[in-house]
């Protein structure tokens, strides 16, 4: 992971979507976006299932956002990630964050080329906490 984009991410307060953020606090999206929330990022739920989550308004999709995103941090399945991407770059996202475990090569290259950065099968929440102890 490039020290660089981590840096990036978090100068001031970014505000990170969370895609497929679970309203079960045992789940990893939402232990993730609640560290997230402790650390002062604004973070914006995309979950079309809910109303609120983490006491914030939850909206269907990231183009029903309608204010600037910094980070598209998924929590879905690889299959269902392009056509997040796809929103991501609509919306003018400067990064695309897919979460341990999710790979998607079409939807990072498709991401990559609309000039956002792409990061793959890592941990937002602890990439940012190896990157506050010092590394």
């Amino acid at each position: 992971m490039p020290v660089r984009v981590l840096q990036s991410i978090f100068i001031g307060r970014p505000t990170i979507a969370v895609v497929g953020l679970s309203p079960k606090e045992h789940r990893p999206s939402h232990q993730v976006a609640r560290y997230l929330l402790d650390v002062g990022c604004t973070i914006i739920p995309v979950n079309p299932g809910q109303d609120r989550i983490l006491g914030l308004p939850c909206y269907p999709d990231l183009l029903s956002i309608g204010k600037s995103v910094d980070v598209v941090d998924i929590f879905r399945r690889a299959d269902q990630v392009l056509s997040i991407v796809h929103d991501g770059v609509s919306i003018g996202a400067k990064v695309i964050w897919m979460q341990q475990g999710i790979v998607n090569e079409e939807a990072a290259e498709l991401a990559r080329k609309a000039g956002i950065e792409v990061v793959m099968d890592r941990c937002l929440k602890s990439d940012h906490q190896w990157l506050v102890s010092g590394f």
